[in-house]
């Protein structure tokens, strides 16, 4: 389990765990990063937002944000 700004471009994960307070959370809960959710990194570029794929839509996600979503490999 590593969290999502350690992640790689092109990378197929799922979400394992979240962290943080109760809101933020229930924001990512919200955005469809739930436990075991299935995604994959779009543009990871380390100094910024993480886009990933998620449930068919493309979403930017803060590096704040990203720091609080444990992931582990998502394929089987």
């Amino acid at each position: 389990m590593l969290p999502l700004t350690l992640a790689k471009s092109g990378e197929e994960l799922m979400v394992a765990r979240i962290g943080g307070n109760s809101e933020t959370k229930k924001h990512l809960e919200d955005l469809g990063f739930v436990v075991g959710a299935r995604f994959m990194v779009i543009t990871a570029a380390g100094d910024g937002n993480i886009i990933v794929n998620l449930k068919e839509s493309r979403l930017a996600i803060t590096k704040f944000m990203a720091e609080k979503i444990q992931v582990s490999p998502g394929k089987d």
